[in-house]
């Protein structure tokens, strides 16, 4: 699986799209059998599906985020919320002075609170930045996919994200998602205390339910969500 997209200054100058879309994953445990690169994986898989079907400028993934929750974990790295905050800033700013001045996030990772903050702030003045996919984009998918666990039972190396990989990068999934579940209840203290406290094994969610037919499904319906972003932002 390539997570960086291979286009052109060519076939940009060709194309010459109005959104650029960016994938935003992190670098954190996923229990035994998901990767610590999970969540840029997605983020990527969910961004090549998008740009192939809309015109859009794909940009390559930023892959180390916010998993300071993670940190009792051994591979996960993070970076602060005003680090990761100033690099989009920058990267907002260069894709203007190229005469891109709609983006649309795509973030892989629950915890990257600060991105929300980074869209309202981003749209004071007019509309410019999309984050997605929402709560309601998950929700539609999994209803579509027939997904087994619920959005906040299901959090982390479950069902949803262990069926996206099996779908689109069946290599990166090793044995033993099958017996993997671990309800983590629920995590009233989660920013207090990290996941250390509510899973020995860094999974919360259902891995078991998980297929590859389940994570086709799932990619389907985002790339229907995701015209509603591009409405929302004057692109449709």
């Amino acid at each position: 699986m390539n997570l960086l997209p291979t286009t052109t200054s060519s076939d940009i100058q060709e194309a010459q799209p109005s959104l650029a879309v960016l994938p935003i994953g992190s670098f954190e445990q996923h229990g035994r059998h998901l990767p610590l690169i999970t969540d840029t994986a997605i983020a990527c898989i969910i961004s090549h599906e998008i740009a192939s079907i809309y015109p859009v400028h794909l940009l390559p993934p930023i892959t180390m985020s916010c998993s300071h929750e993670h940190a009792g974990f051994p591979g996960t790295v993070s970076i602060s919320a005003k680090t990761l905050y100033a690099v989009i800033d920058d990267i907002r700013a260069s894709l203007a002075r190229s005469g891109i001045h709609k983006l649309v996030i795509v973030n892989g990772h629950g915890g990257n609170y600060v991105l929300s903050n980074i869209v309202q702030e981003a749209n004071v003045d007019s509309p410019a930045v999309s984050l997605f996919p929402l709560g309601a984009d998950w929700d539609s998918a999994r209803a579509h996919a027939g997904l087994v666990s619920v959005r906040h039972a299901d959090m982390h190396a479950g069902e949803i994200e262990t069926s996206i990989l099996l779908h689109s990068a069946r290599e990166l999934v090793r044995d033993g998602f099958a017996d993997a579940d671990h309800d983590g209840g629920s995590r009233p203290f989660l920013l207090v205390q990290g996941m250390r406290a509510y899973t020995e094994t860094g999974v919360i969610g259902f891995p078991s339910h998980a297929t590859a037919a389940k994570g086709k499904a799932v990619l389907a319906s985002l790339a229907d969500s995701f015209a509603g972003h591009l409405e929302i932002l004057g692109l449709k």
